[in-house]
């Protein structure tokens, strides 16, 4: 569980949320590459990696052929992504995660009114994905209605992003 500062990955893996609208596009790609960062990094016993949509439309399915063929040549894995939705239980109870990086703001504002359906102040736990950017912060952009540039674009983000969340997390603590 999120405390002040950040969870303390000593006492148990971390949990890392990356979430968008469906969790068919950004997200995954982020889960992908984060994922890999983590074990790349050795802290795969000490962070995990889950990722999730503000809405139910595609709960069950892969994600976009798209990303996936993106992901694919650039040498990752999207082959085990199922969606799923983000719920209450992210907050609360046995599922609860200690950090929600959201995509966007529209995804930011309906994390945030999840946290703060379960009661208590779980609004901090929700973050910017690109907040670390080395670019600069903004949101990462949906690419879903168009070209391949856009899924092009979104891996660059990710894995500038995924480097330098790791990069932060070497210390020992999420948040």
């Amino acid at each position: 569980m999120a405390a002040e500062g950040g969870a303390d990955v000593a006492s148990g893996p971390a949990t890392v949320a990356l979430v968008c609208l469906g969790n068919i596009c950004r997200s995954p790609m982020a889960h992908v590459v984060l994922a890999d960062r983590v074990s790349e990094a050795g802290l795969e016993d000490r962070i995990q990696v889950v990722s999730a949509g503000t809405a139910g439309w595609h709960v069950g399915k892969p994600m976009d052929p798209r990303a996936a063929t993106t992901l694919s040549e650039a040498g990752y894995d999207p082959t085990r992504h199922r969606a799923r939705q983000l719920d209450e239980s992210w907050f609360s109870g046995p599922d609860a995660v200690d950090l929600v990086l959201v995509m966007d703001e529209s995804n930011r504002t309906d994390a945030r009114a999840v946290a703060s359906a379960v009661g208590g102040d779980h609004a901090d736990r929700v973050r910017a994905f690109r907040e670390v950017d080395p670019e600069g912060p903004g949101e990462v952009p949906d690419p879903y209605y168009g070209g391949q540039d856009g899924f092009d674009e979104v891996l660059a983000m990710v894995e500038r992003c995924a480097e330098a969340w790791v990069a932060r997390w070497s210390d020992g603590r999420v948040g």
